[in-house]
């Protein structure tokens, strides 16, 4: 008999296929798949309701705490067609669970209300000794546990960045109601997995890094999968047994907002009924803040962390780093009604562009950022009246805020109910991540009804409207449709459309 590799073993860390509904061809390839690792030595049970090994069972879902400076040059014109609502024939998408890991909480619930009471996440960073770096301050995650929810021996193997992703996954399907009933129903052929990442496994290329300088056979022979961003989606899809779309998506910081559209359209084309969708990244570590730090666009604001990060403010002086993880179970309309789930919102539609213009820096006057929202609208059929939120990219870097204010007054300007905040006031710029934590925390405004704050904005910029912002205490509002924006080094653009889910 053939001895399972190390890498064969890792895998089947995975789940116990339960009894699902497959077709005939479907069921002959879970067949193939289940031989390849006959020999690995060690398998987990998925849904199940307390951890054990094989004996037993492992569960996801077991007895836990909660935890609580630009180029100049010449804007392009932008030719798009102007958008209407108008109904459609088209396959619906609806929101029905979210999960979260942040500097705030990482139950949605906990992590909302503190957003909503201005809780700042950023604090000195506690993992390594920064004290050679001009800035010394995080949105990091102090508190985490991964118990309940992963294998412990995969837990002490991934990447923070993979445990934060796995995590948000499961507790995005617990919080849609993806039980063991629920899922023995699942076509699995028609369920994926697309969350990204925008740095992937740092700190186990970095440990991989330093065990190479005494001898490669000192290596981790899992660093080279671990340090992949697509694996995270991977061991998810493996956990869950779902055989639908898996991949990842890495677009720097618009990376959330890529990997949400992109498992929409899954949806809509009728390839998939249900996707798990989001961000990760975990990049607080002596490479990642170098890095940053290397680049002059961290804030250094040291002796004060909770005023550190400070969008559309005359004073702010660069971004904050944070980390986390946010994932959304959309799922097709009918196949949601179907089986009774709650559904938060209807995701409405979005789009991508590319400035084309330099790697770091977006393009003057917000010109690709406009066109993105204006291709989000018209794809949509979103009318551009009806958009009366934005929760904004606004990193709380001196260009890239006006640049999308612009932008944003440029597109909906007119609009005199129009409000705008940024997450990243309280939590940080969450990289890869950010993205899809922000979707999150724009489905809660339409589900609560109340919009956060903008903590630290104390003297709005120069050509800034302080009306059109939301203040420095939580506002009540009724959402008729939210955008969420993303954008990236490279030029990455990326807005996403969220609307109350209406029965028509």
């Amino acid at each position: 008999m053939v001895a399972a590799s190390p890498l064969c073993t890792w895998a089947c860390m995975s789940v116990k296929q339960p009894s699902f509904s497959l077709t005939p061809s479907a069921r002959t390839k879970l067949s193939e798949c289940s031989n390849i690792f006959s020999g690995c030595s060690q398998q987990y049970y998925y849904y199940n309701s307390k951890p054990k090994h094989l004996s037993s069972s492992f569960s996801i879902f077991g007895n836990r705490p909660y935890i609580n400076k630009p180029t100049t040059g010449k804007a392009m014109a932008i030719a798009v067609q102007p958008a209407t609502t108008k109904k459609s024939n088209k396959r619906r998408v609806v929101v029905t669970g979210l999960g979260v890991v942040s500097p705030v909480g990482d139950v949605v619930d906990v992590f909302y209300h503190n957003l909503l009471e201005g809780v700042s996440g950023i604090t000195e960073i506690q993992s390594f000794d920064c004290q050679h770096f001009p800035t010394k301050i995080a949105g990091e995650i102090k508190s985490f546990s991964a118990d309940g929810w992963i294998a412990p021996k995969l837990s002490k193997r991934v990447d923070k960045f993979m445990l934060y992703l796995l995590t948000a996954g499961k507790k995005a399907l617990e919080d849609g109601g993806v039980t063991k009933d629920v899922i023995k129903e699942l076509d699995i052929t028609k369920c994926g997995v697309i969350i990204g990442s925008a740095l992937g496994g740092m700190k186990i290329f970095q440990d991989a890094i330093e065990a190479l300088r005494v001898s490669y056979k000192k290596m981790n022979p899992f660093c080279v999968p671990f340090a992949t961003t697509n694996m995270g989606s991977a061991i998810l899809a493996m956990d869950l047994g779902w055989m639908g779309p898996n991949y990842s998506i890495s677009t720097a910081c618009a990376t959330s907002n890529y990997c949400i559209l992109n498992a929409a359209n899954h949806i809509i084309r009728g390839e998939t009924d249900m996707m798990l969708s989001g961000g990760s990244d975990s990049a607080i570590i002596p490479i990642g803040l170098g890095g940053f730090v290397a680049c002059n666009i961290l804030s250094q604001r040291n002796d004060d962390p909770t005023k550190a990060s400070r969008p559309w403010d005359v004073s702010r002086d660069g971004f904050v780093m944070g980390e986390g993880a946010g994932v959304l179970l959309l799922e097709e309309l009918e196949h949601a009604k179907a089986r009774g789930a709650k559904i938060y919102a209807e995701f409405m539609g979005g789009s991508f562009t590319c400035d084309a213009y330099h790697m770091t820096e977006p393009h003057p006057d917000g010109t690709g950022i406009a066109l993105c929202i204006e291709k989000a609208l018209a794809q949509s059929g979103v009318a551009r009246e009806d958009v009366n939120y934005i929760n904004a990219h606004a990193t709380s870097t001196k260009s890239d805020d006006l640049n999308e204010y612009q932008a944003i007054i440029r597109c909906f300007g007119d609009n005199s109910e129009l409000k705008i905040n940024s997450s990243k006031s309280m939590i940080g710029h969450l990289l890869g991540a950010a993205g899809a934590v922000e979707a999150v925390a724009t489905v809660k405004a339409i589900q609560t009804g109340w919009l956060h704050p903008n903590i630290n904005l104390e003297n709005p910029d120069v050509g800034v409207d302080k009306k059109v912002l939301v203040g420095a205490e939580k506002e009540r509002f009724s959402i008729k449709v939210a955008l969420s924006n993303s954008f990236g080094f490279g030029g990455h653009n990326s807005s996403i459309l969220f609307a109350p889910y209406k029965d028509q």
